[in-house]
């Protein structure tokens, strides 16, 4: 199968962790940010992980240059639009991109101002490219419970414009959706859609506590339900849909090698699973490679394809019309 020109649905993908390497240095010399060199291999080493890296918080350092340039109104505009440019490039229709607005403050940006040149950027990139977005607000699992409440809050307005759901990222510790109960229920009363990261560190449980205190729908990774039969058992019985990354489970040691990953097992035992890069440059990769490494590593048929892909339409948080639209490409 050609997967650069088969049509593509990505729902689990960081603004932070997905940033041209020449955009770094350009910005940075446009706004007179210091960077630790301006040779662009350079900075190309410095925001990608390798695929022997040690561990989600040794693979979360690479995010460090990529958000020194994304405290403007105009970087983040750009940012977003060249992702979205580089997403339809590979024939990618459908992106929801998450990023969590309140690492983008440190210039004096509110939160509104944040989303709103994010959004800026997606909707630049819908009238230039034939690639459809929505946005996720993360919130991080490293701030307190008042941080979440202030982006649920400051994201309300951009509800139907754009913002779709509400998001937990950053390193993942045992029993952390107990802590954010409050502002996820507040997010799904304003109309967000839930999505959350867990189970991405060894933690199965915390997959079972995200659905069952939190309402997930959807997980990101979700890949440690292997070692808890609870949460594997919700997932599967809730049809609970997996964002799953391969590059960065690899990366991250989720998983050691890709021939180890569950998503396929997952896949042929009823769970519903989707094929995203979770950082195209933190992991040097983009939907067409994550989707070869499944075919080459469980020989996928063009049903088992048809069929993530499906899944990824039912699961995506776009309106009817986007995901009626999304059905006929495929």
């Amino acid at each position: 199968m050609n997967f650069t020109t088969l049509p593509k649905i990505e729902l689990h993908c960081h603004l932070d962790g997905s940033l041209r390497p020449e955009t770094i240095i350009d910005i940075a010399k446009k706004e007179g940010i210091s960077l630790p060199s301006f040779d662009i291999e350079e900075i190309q080493r410095e925001i990608t992980a390798p695929l022997e890296c040690e561990s989600l918080d040794e693979y979360l350092k690479k995010f460090a240059i990529p958000n020194l340039v994304m405290q403007s109104k105009e970087s983040l505009r750009r940012i977003t639009l060249e992702l979205f440019e580089d997403a339809a490039l590979e024939n990618v229709k459908y992106m929801e991109v998450r990023f969590a607005p309140l690492l983008h403050t440190a210039r004096g940006l509110d939160v509104e101002e944040i989303i709103e040149s994010v959004l800026d950027g997606l909707k630049a990139a819908e009238d230039q490219f034939d690639i459809k977005g929505n946005l996720i607000l993360s919130c991080m699992r490293t701030m307190s419970t008042d941080s979440a409440f202030e982006v649920v809050e400051n994201g309300k307005k951009f509800l139907g414009k754009g913002v779709v759901a509400i998001d937990l990222c950053a390193s993942e510790e045992e029993g952390f959706c107990g802590k954010f109960v409050e502002p996820i229920r507040l997010a799904k009363e304003y109309g967000y859609r839930v999505t959350i990261h867990a189970g991405e560190t060894g933690i199965g449980r915390n997959v079972l506590e995200a659905v069952e205190l939190l309402g997930a729908e959807r997980i990101g990774h979700g890949v440690f339900i292997k070692d808890c039969a609870e949460a594997y058992k919700i997932v599967k019985e809730k049809q609970v849909v997996l964002e799953m990354c391969p590059t960065s489970n690899v990366q991250t040691k989720a998983v050691t090698h890709f021939s180890e990953h569950p998503i396929y097992h997952f896949h042929k035992d009823g769970i519903k699973v989707t094929v995203n890069t979770d950082n195209r440059t933190v992991s040097n990769t983009n939907m067409a490679n994550e989707c070869n490494i499944v075919f080459n590593e469980f020989n996928i048929s063009f049903e088992d394809y048809k069929q993530i892909y499906d899944n990824s339409v039912e699961a995506c948080f776009a309106d009817v019309e986007t995901k009626e639209k999304l059905k006929k490409y495929i």
